[in-house]
Protein backbone atom coordinates (compact mmCIF):
# COMPACT_ATOMS: atom_id res chain seq x y z
CA UNK A 1 0.00 0.00 0.00
CA UNK A 2 1.41 3.48 -0.93
CA UNK A 3 1.53 6.21 1.72
CA UNK A 4 1.51 9.86 0.03
CA UNK A 5 2.75 11.61 2.47
CA UNK A 6 6.19 13.25 2.11
CA UNK A 7 7.67 12.48 5.29
CA UNK A 8 7.21 8.23 4.51
CA UNK A 9 10.12 6.26 3.99
CA UNK A 10 8.82 2.74 3.42
CA UNK A 11 12.80 1.77 3.37
CA UNK A 12 13.26 3.02 7.17
CA UNK A 13 10.24 1.74 8.26
CA UNK A 14 10.23 -1.73 7.21
CA UNK A 15 7.41 -1.66 5.11
CA UNK A 16 7.77 -2.27 1.76
CA UNK A 17 4.59 -1.59 -1.23
CA UNK A 18 2.18 -4.45 -1.01
CA UNK A 19 2.16 -4.85 2.39
CA UNK A 20 -0.09 -3.48 4.56
CA UNK A 21 0.38 -3.11 7.71
CA UNK A 22 -2.52 -2.37 9.07
CA UNK A 23 -3.90 -5.39 8.57
CA UNK A 24 -5.45 -6.45 12.26
CA UNK A 25 -3.01 -9.43 13.87
CA UNK A 26 0.28 -7.57 12.93
CA UNK A 27 3.27 -5.41 14.58
CA UNK A 28 4.07 -2.46 13.28
CA UNK A 29 7.14 -1.08 13.75
CA UNK A 30 8.82 -1.27 17.89
CA UNK A 31 7.26 -4.39 18.08
CA UNK A 32 4.44 -5.26 20.49
CA UNK A 33 6.69 -5.31 23.95
CA UNK A 34 7.07 -1.45 23.86
CA UNK A 35 5.58 -0.67 27.10
CA UNK A 36 5.53 2.95 26.23
CA UNK A 37 3.39 1.66 22.88
CA UNK A 38 0.52 3.61 22.14
CA UNK A 39 -2.22 1.22 23.09
CA UNK A 40 -4.43 -0.86 19.80
CA UNK A 41 -7.84 0.51 20.30
CA UNK A 42 -10.37 0.89 17.71
CA UNK A 43 -11.31 4.62 17.83
CA UNK A 44 -13.82 6.41 15.18
CA UNK A 45 -12.20 9.33 14.13
CA UNK A 46 -9.19 10.75 13.98
CA UNK A 47 -9.55 13.56 16.51
CA UNK A 48 -10.43 10.58 18.84
CA UNK A 49 -6.53 8.80 17.65
CA UNK A 50 -5.42 12.17 18.03
CA UNK A 51 -6.10 12.73 21.48
CA UNK A 52 -5.37 9.42 22.90
CA UNK A 53 -1.56 9.50 21.25
CA UNK A 54 -1.68 13.04 22.88
CA UNK A 55 -2.42 11.11 26.23
CA UNK A 56 -0.17 8.28 25.73
CA UNK A 57 2.75 8.15 27.87
CA UNK A 58 4.95 7.64 25.23
CA UNK A 59 3.79 11.36 23.35
CA UNK A 60 4.26 12.72 27.26
CA UNK A 61 7.62 11.29 27.28
CA UNK A 62 8.55 12.84 24.14
CA UNK A 63 7.02 16.26 24.89
CA UNK A 64 9.10 16.51 28.46
CA UNK A 65 11.90 15.96 26.80
CA UNK A 66 11.37 18.78 24.34
CA UNK A 67 10.52 20.88 27.40
CA UNK A 68 13.45 19.97 29.38
CA UNK A 69 15.91 20.87 27.40
CA UNK A 70 14.12 23.81 25.54
CA UNK A 71 13.03 26.00 28.58
CA UNK A 72 16.13 26.36 30.18
CA UNK A 73 18.57 26.46 27.26
CA UNK A 74 15.76 29.51 26.29
CA UNK A 75 16.11 30.80 29.76
CA UNK A 76 20.08 31.03 29.94
CA UNK A 77 20.28 32.39 26.38
CA UNK A 78 17.88 35.04 26.91
CA UNK A 79 19.78 35.91 30.23
CA UNK A 80 23.08 36.48 28.10
CA UNK A 81 21.43 38.56 25.76
CA UNK A 82 19.82 40.74 28.54
CA UNK A 83 23.29 40.70 30.57
CA UNK A 84 24.97 41.76 27.00
CA UNK A 85 22.82 44.70 26.02
CA UNK A 86 22.38 45.82 29.97
CA UNK A 87 26.18 45.56 30.32
CA UNK A 88 26.31 47.87 26.86
CA UNK A 89 24.45 50.10 28.02
CA UNK A 90 24.92 50.22 31.59
CA UNK A 91 28.17 50.29 31.97
CA UNK A 92 29.86 51.86 28.46
CA UNK A 93 33.44 52.08 30.45
CA UNK A 94 33.64 48.40 31.20
CA UNK A 95 32.47 47.44 26.95
CA UNK A 96 35.25 49.87 25.84
CA UNK A 97 37.76 48.09 27.59
CA UNK A 98 40.48 47.45 25.23
CA UNK A 99 41.46 43.74 25.15
CA UNK A 100 44.16 43.39 22.41
CA UNK A 101 44.14 46.45 20.25
CA UNK A 102 41.48 47.81 18.61
CA UNK A 103 39.50 44.75 19.98
CA UNK A 104 37.21 45.77 22.96
CA UNK A 105 34.90 43.47 25.49
CA UNK A 106 32.12 44.86 23.55
CA UNK A 107 33.14 43.17 20.58
CA UNK A 108 34.41 39.95 22.04
CA UNK A 109 30.70 39.85 23.82
CA UNK A 110 29.00 40.41 20.66
CA UNK A 111 31.03 38.06 18.84
CA UNK A 112 30.17 35.47 22.20
CA UNK A 113 26.40 36.18 21.23
CA UNK A 114 27.12 34.79 17.50
CA UNK A 115 28.95 31.82 19.20
CA UNK A 116 26.77 30.99 21.59
CA UNK A 117 23.51 30.88 19.00
CA UNK A 118 25.65 28.33 16.93
CA UNK A 119 26.24 26.07 19.93
CA UNK A 120 22.58 26.31 21.02
CA UNK A 121 21.47 25.03 17.69
CA UNK A 122 24.40 22.61 17.25
CA UNK A 123 23.02 21.35 20.91
CA UNK A 124 19.22 21.43 20.05
CA UNK A 125 20.04 19.38 17.21
CA UNK A 126 22.28 16.97 18.49
CA UNK A 127 19.56 17.07 21.58
CA UNK A 128 16.92 16.03 18.70
CA UNK A 129 18.80 12.96 17.54
CA UNK A 130 19.98 11.46 20.35
CA UNK A 131 16.64 11.59 22.56
CA UNK A 132 13.98 12.52 20.57
CA UNK A 133 13.82 11.57 17.07
CA UNK A 134 13.55 8.07 17.09
CA UNK A 135 10.78 8.11 20.16
CA UNK A 136 8.96 10.69 17.88
CA UNK A 137 9.17 8.85 14.40
CA UNK A 138 7.63 5.35 17.10
CA UNK A 139 5.02 7.71 17.39
CA UNK A 140 4.36 8.97 14.34
CA UNK A 141 4.31 5.22 13.12
CA UNK A 142 1.97 4.27 15.79
CA UNK A 143 -0.62 7.49 14.30
CA UNK A 144 -0.14 6.35 11.05
CA UNK A 145 -1.23 2.83 11.99
CA UNK A 146 -4.47 4.13 13.81
CA UNK A 147 -5.37 6.30 11.47
CA UNK A 148 -5.32 4.11 8.31
CA UNK A 149 -8.60 3.80 6.99
CA UNK A 150 -10.05 6.70 8.97
CA UNK A 151 -12.09 8.64 6.82
CA UNK A 152 -11.49 12.11 7.25
CA UNK A 153 -14.26 14.66 7.51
Amino acid sequence: MRVDDPWYDATASGWEDGQDPGVPGEVGPGGPGRPDAVPRQRVHSAAEIYLEVQRSPAFQEVRGRYRRFVFPATLAFLLWYLAYVVAATAAPGLMARPVAGAVNLAMIAGLGQFLSTFLLTWAYARHARLRRDRAALELRWDTQEMTRGVVQP
